[in-house]
């Protein structure tokens, strides 16, 4: 069973498709499944293969798992078994606890264009594992090394698939850059961004609206122009980070701002403390996670 589970799995990774792995991490009392019972869950909340238990067990793991697909966070989840009322109408007893994990597909980092913020960015998206398909009649592998894909050949509807998994950067320099997310917002992109000046972002706003694109498809296409944050940046390198900072900061649903100012769990920071500090008790918990030194 775990080989035929691994193959399912290595299977689906190697499709790009994102699947749930569920894993039984503790028992109590009748629970039909076993400690290490595991399953595959696909996209569609289906078991693939494997076994968690039966009945409103399988079900509540099934639904865990697409609520980690969605989020991209692994859970543990308690069912109850003395609530299961299976076929024959008696209580299974019991309790079990269950590991999430998803695996997700590997997202695409779509750069229409070329120059050195372009340049960049496929870098910088190799880095944060993006799958990066560059799309310019100039493209060359000695410009974009670290591009999965390259596509000279134009803005096809073969070569321009835009899904929710897409992330697209258009940067034509003004070149048919109104052309190209025109086409672009004919997908479903969580974030599709134009490198302009907001002179030029209207102007391609406009443009859309008077070949009649309506208004709320406008705002639902999540379009980010000017693309990036607002990081001071000046040179071609700095404008990409803050571009793929802001895909980041999309992708994983941050809020954007300094940690030292986002919500935390705990107190941290610099902020005042009520207490008086024990500089000597504070020293021991500090170097209490330094690297052991060997003695000579």
């Amino acid at each position: 069973m775990q080989r035929d589970l691994l193959k399912v799995m290595m299977e689906l990774g190697s499709k790009n498709e994102p699947f749930a792995l569920a894993t039984v991490i503790q028992t109590e009392g009748s629970a039909s499944a076993k400690t290490g019972a595991k399953a595959v869950i696909d996209r569609e909340g289906k078991l693939l293969l494997g076994w968690v238990g039966g009945g409103c067990a399988e079900s509540a793991v099934r639904f865990e798992a697409l609520k980690s697909l969605d989020d991209g966070e692994t859970r543990i989840i308690t069912i109850n078994l003395d609530d299961e009322v299976l076929g024959a109408g008696m209580p299974c007893g019991g309790m079990m606890k269950v590991f999430i994990e998803p695996f997700l597909s590997r997202p695409e980092l779509l750069i229409v264009g070329h120059g050195r913020i372009a340049e960049t960015l496929a870098q910088l998206g190799h880095l944060m594992n993006f799958e990066v398909t560059v799309n310019d009649a100039s493209a060359t592998r000695h410009a974009f090394p670290s591009a999965d894909r390259l596509v000279t050949s134009g803005l096809g509807p073969s070569e321009m698939d835009v899904g929710p998994n897409t992330y697209v950067v258009i940067a034509t320099q003004h070149k048919g850059d109104h052309l190209s997310m025109a086409k672009a917002i004919e997908g479903s992109a969580p974030y599709i961004a134009l490198i302009a000046s907001h002179k030029r972002a209207r102007l391609v706003h406009d443009y859309l609206a008077a070949t009649g694109v309506p208004g709320a498809k406008l705002a639902a296409a999540r379009i980010h122009a000017p693309a990036g944050l607002d990081i001071g940046a000046r040179t071609p390198e700095e404008v990409a980070l803050s571009i793929i900072s802001e895909i980041v900061a999309i992708r994983r649903r941050g809020s954007c701002l300094p940690l030292s100012e986002a919500p935390a769990s705990e107190s941290s920071g610099f902020g005042a403390s009520q207490d008086t500090p024990d500089a000597e008790k504070l020293d021991r918990l500090l170097n209490t996670c330094a690297p052991v030194k060997k003695e000579s």
